[in-house]
């Protein structure tokens, strides 16, 4: 039971980007390029962009799942969610208050990649400047795992 709390509790934090982010930019390539493109860059860099936003939202949220350098994965991941928030949840440039709350869950749901990353106690943050690309062995009963 504990291990499934662990799983469902990671999976809440990526299922946004896989499989749902990353099958619609699969699906609708051309609508993200279009997407990417709204921020003022041509199109070989907005196809370079989604590539690499498909390449973080796959791989880095399979590390966050299977705990394979999950804090390096979740810090990925958050400052992804910083940036996307900042180029495309641009509140401060429209009159949309919904944009206002996706600029804001962008920032909460790092938040949620920081905690993984960084745990909750200093010592957690210590622990990863100390060995960035470890595991927190996410499923592990044993506190010496981690």
């Amino acid at each position: 039971m504990t291990v499934a709390v662990a799983f469902l509790v990671r999976l809440s934090l990526v299922a946004l980007f896989l499989p749902f982010s990353a099958r619609d930019k699969l699906r609708n390539f051309g609508g993200a390029v279009a997407q990417a493109r709204g921020i003022g860059v041509g199109v070989r860099t907005g196809r370079t962009l989604v590539l690499a936003g498909l390449f973080v939202e796959v791989v880095m949220s399979l590390g966050v799942l299977t705990g394979i350098a999950d804090r390096m994965a979740a810090l990925v991941l958050a400052l992804y969610c910083v940036a996307t928030a900042l180029l495309y949840k641009r509140f401060w440039l429209a009159e949309d208050r919904e944009v206002f709350w996706e600029f804001w869950k962008n920032i909460a749901v790092a938040g949620g990649f920081l905690l993984i990353t960084f745990g909750t106690g200093a010592r957690d943050v210590a622990a990863f400047f100390e060995a960035p690309f470890s595991s927190t062995h996410p499923y592990s009963m044993n506190e010496a795992a981690r």
